[in-house]
C-alpha cells in the first residue's frame, strides 16, 4: 500500500519497478455491486514475499547488518541471548520472529488484551492482470482478494473462519472471478497461514522491544501488516538511538490505532451481510464517501476529514 511504501523509503529502501506491479486503487465487489477508488497521491506496488524478502536483506547488508543464518536463539540472558546454548552479549534485543513469537514468551510480553484469528490461503496464476486495483470481492463467509504482482501474474487470497475452506471451492462463491480463472495456469501452490488480530498488554520492557506480528497484529485484510512492521521498526531505532526504550510503547500504540479501527470495521462487514449491503449501496450513490475512506485507510486523510466521512457514511447508511 502507499503508506507501505512510504515507510519503506523512510528506511532507505526502495523497491525497483521491475520487481513489482503497480497498482493505483481498490476495488470493492459484494452482491453484483462494485465501487473502486484511486489512492489519492501514488500508487500501491504488488510484490512476491520473496523478492520482498530479497531486498530488505540486500539492504540490510549494506547498511551492515551480519546474519546469522541457521543459528538457533534458544532464549535470553541478563547479558544477552543464548544462541545454541552460547551466550551472544547484547544490550537491546529486538523480537521480530512473527506471530509465534518465542521473544515475546521469553521476556514474559505474552499477556494479551484481544485475540482473535482467521485463516488465509493464497495462490499465483500465470494471468495479465485485468485491472489496475486490487479487487476486494466479499462472499457470504469469505472475502478473496486479487493483488497484481507483475505483468503476467496475479494473487488471489481467501480469508475466513473456516480453517479448511479452500480456494477452489471458495470460488465458487465468485463466479465472476472462477470463470476468469478457468483453465488458468498456477504459479504456486496453494498455502496457508493464520491472520491473527492480537493486541498485547506490553510491547516492551527495559531491553527487549517486539516489532511486526510478534508485538501483535490486524487481520490481513486491511493490507497494513507489513506498514505496521516497518513503522515499528523505525520507532525502534528512534528508542535505542535514545537510550530507552521508554517511548516505544506509546508510540507502538499509536501506530497501531488507524489500521486496527479499519481491521474492526472490515471484519464487521465480513459478517454483517446487510449492513455491507447498505454500504456498498451508500459507496455506489456517493463514490467519493469510499474515495475518503480509502484516504483514511492509507492515512492520508485528516481527523477533521474521517470524523466528516463518518458522518456522511452514516447519514448515507439512514438513508439509502
Amino acid at each position: 500500500m502507499p503508506d507501505s511504501i512510504a515507510a519503506l523509503q523512510r528506511l532507505g529502501v526502495t523497491i525497483p519497478p521491475m520487481e513489482a506491479c503497480r497498482f493505483r486503487g481498490i476495488r470493492f465487489a459484494s452482491s453484483g455491486l462494485s465501487v473502486e477508488a484511486a489512492f489519492p497521491s501514488s500508487s500501491g506496488f504488488g510484490v512476491r514475499r520473496t523478492n520482498l524478502h530479497r531486498i530488505l536483506i540486500e539492504h540490510a547488508e549494506q547498511a551492515g547488518v551480519q546474519f546469522l543464518w541457521r543459528t538457533v536463539v534458544t532464549g535470553l540472558h541478563a547479558d544477552g541471548v543464548l544462541m545454541q546454548n552460547k551466550l551472544v552479549p547484547a544490550r537491546w534485543i529486538i523480537g521480530a520472529d512473527g506471530g509465534g513469537s518465542q521473544v515475546r514468551r521469553w521476556a514474559g510480553l505474552s499477556l494479551h488484551r484481544k485475540q482473535d484469528q482467521r485463516f488465509a490461503f493464497r495462490r499465483h496464476y500465470r494471468i495479465a492482470p485485468w485491472s489496475e486495483f486490487i479487487e476486494l470481492h466479499w462472499g457470504i463467509t469469505c472475502q478473496i482478494y486479487v493483488t497484481p504482482v507483475s505483468a503476467e501474474e496475479v494473487c488471489i487470497a481467501l480469508i475466513s473462519r473456516n480453517p479448511r475452506l479452500r480456494l477452489d471451492e471458495a470460488l465458487t462463491e465468485f463466479p465472476e472471478l472462477s470463470e476468469r480463472l478457468r483453465n488458468v495456469g498456477h504459479v504456486s501452490k496453494e498455502r496457508g497461514a493464520v491472520s491473527v488480530t492480537r493486541k498485547l498488554a506490553r510491547v516492551c520492557n527495559q531491553r527487549v522491544a517486539l516489532i511486526g506480528d510478534a508485538s501483535g497484529s490486524v487481520d490481513a485484510i486491511t493490507g497494513e501488516g507489513l506498514c505496521l512492521a516497518f513503522n515499528q521498526a523505525s520507532l525502534a531505532a528512534k528508542c535505542l538511538a535514545s537510550g530507552s526504550l521508554d517511548a516505544y510503547q506509546a508510540g507502538h500504540r499509536a501506530l497501531t490505532r488507524r489500521p486496527a479501527i479499519m481491521a474492526r470495521l472490515m471484519l464487521l462487514l465480513g459478517h454483517r451481510e446487510k449492513l455491507r449491503a447498505r454500504m456498498m449501496q451508500s459507496f455506489v450513490k456517493e463514490p467519493k464517501l469510499f474515495a475518503r475512506m480509502l484516504a483514511a485507510h492509507v492515512g492520508m486523510a485528516t481527523s477533521a476529514k474521517i470524523a466528516v466521512n463518518g458522518f456522511a457514511l452514516g447519514w448515507n447508511l439512514l438513508t439509502v
